[in-house]
C-alpha cells in the first residue's frame, strides 16, 4: 500500500495521518513513554501506534497498557520475553505494521513527536520513500552536549556516505519514515543499533528516493538514560562496509 497527498486527501476516513504507523520501540523509557504517546495521539490522532516493549524492567509495559487501556483505538502492545536490541524491536513493530507509511518514534523525547508532520511531508506529496530527520539542519532547539558523541556520528554518517555515495547529514538519526512497501521488500538484520547503517545501505542499494528534513533534538546524557556506546559504534563501522556490500 503506498500514500500520496492525493490519495490521503481524498480518504473518507480523515486526514493523511490515517495512513501511517508510528512504531516506537522501549527499552526502561517508563518516565517518558506516556508524554510521547499523548504528544504523538495530539499531534497524529487518527495513526497507528505500536510499542515494542523489549524486555522492560521498569514498568515501562505496564506503564503502555494503562495508556492503552485510556486510548485504544489503533494502538497495540507488542512485548519482547528477553532483552534484544532496538533493531530487533524495530523489526517486530515494522512486521505489525498496517498502514501505507511507517514512522520510528523512540520512547525517550529525545526527538519531539510534534515534528512527525514535517517529517512524512515528503512522502504524502509523493517525493520520497525515505525520509531520514536530521538534527544537523534543523532550525528547533538542540541540546548542547556530548561533543564525542556528536563527532562519532558524523564521522559514521561521512562513511556511510562514502559507502553508499550519498549526501545525508544524519545517518544515525533516530528519527526516520519509510513506505512500507518499501520495507516490506528490504531485509534486516541488526538487533541493536546497527539498524541505523543497515537500513541506511539497504534503502540506498534499493534505489529508494531518500529525503532529510531538520528536526529539533534534545539529547540525554548517559546519566539521564542513553543506551547506545562505544561498542555500537565499532558495529556501525562494520555494518557500513558489510550491507553496502552484501545482502
Amino acid at each position: 500500500m503506498s500514500t500520496s497527498a492525493s490519495s490521503a486527501s481524498s480518504d473518507n476516513r480523515g486526514p493523511w495521518d490515517n495512513s501511517v504507523t508510528i512504531i516506537i520501540p522501549a527499552y526502561n523509557e517508563a518516565a517518558t513513554l506516556p508524554r510521547v504517546l499523548d504528544c504523538v495521539r495530539a499531534v497524529m490522532p487518527d495513526a497507528e501506534i505500536i510499542v515494542v516493549d523489549d524486555a522492560s524492567t521498569d514498568g515501562t509495559g505496564d506503564v503502555a497498557r494503562a495508556w492503552m487501556s485510556r486510548n485504544p483505538r489503533d494502538a497495540h502492545l507488542l512485548a519482547h520475553s528477553i532483552n534484544r536490541g532496538k533493531g530487533a524491536a524495530l523489526r517486530t513493530g515494522f512486521r505489525a505494521a498496517t498502514r501505507g507509511i511507517v514512522v520510528v518514534q523512540d520512547a525517550d523525547f529525545e526527538y519531539c513527536p510534534d515534528e512527525l508532520p514535517a517529517l512524512i511531508e515528503p512522502i504524502v506529496s509523493g517525493d520520497a520513500d525515505v525520509v531520514f530527520g536530521s538534527r544537523f539542519m534543523g532550525e528547533g532547539p538542540h541540546r548542547v552536549h556530548l561533543f564525542w558523541h556528536y563527532l562519532g556520528n558524523r564521522v559514521l554518517t561521512l562513511l556511510s556516505n562514502a559507502f553508499t555515495n550519498l549526501n545525508l547529514t544524519d545517518m544515525e538519526t533516530g528519527h526516520k519514515a519509510f513506505r512500507r512497501s518499501l520495507l516490506e521488500r528490504i531485509s534486516l538484520n541488526e538487533d541493536r543499533f546497527g539498524f541505523e547503517p543497515e537500513i541506511t545501505a539497504k534503502v540506498a542499494r534499493a534505489g529508494a528516493r531518500i529525503y532529510e528534513v531538520g528536526v529539533s533534538y534534545r539529547g540525554r546524557s548517559y546519566a539521564e538514560g542513553k543506551k547506545i556506546g562505544w561498542k555500537d559504534g565499532v558495529r556501525a563501522l562494520y555494518c557500513i562496509a558489510r550491507y553496502r556490500l552484501l545482502d
